[in-house]
């Protein structure tokens, strides 16, 4: 994350020893959205876990009783 939005919001020749306000929106923009695909995933990641299990669950019992 650090590495992709220092490229894509700060110049890589620097002019000023501090950010410019362009630049600082810009990497509040970056870090926002990349903890927010990241929220997103872990969420998708946790429900595609679940799933697994309950398939896995309903195998085993109808295994167990056939």
């Amino acid at each position: 994350m650090t590495q992709a939005c220092h490229r894509k919001c700060v110049p890589p020749h620097y002019k000023e020893a501090e950010l410019s306000k362009g630049e600082s929106v810009c990497l509040d923009r970056c870090v926002a959205k990349y903890l927010e695909v990241h929220e997103r995933m872990g969420k998708k990641l946790t429900e595609l876990s679940l799933q697994d299990e309950e398939l896995l669950k309903r195998v085993q019992q109808s295994s167990g009783t056939a």
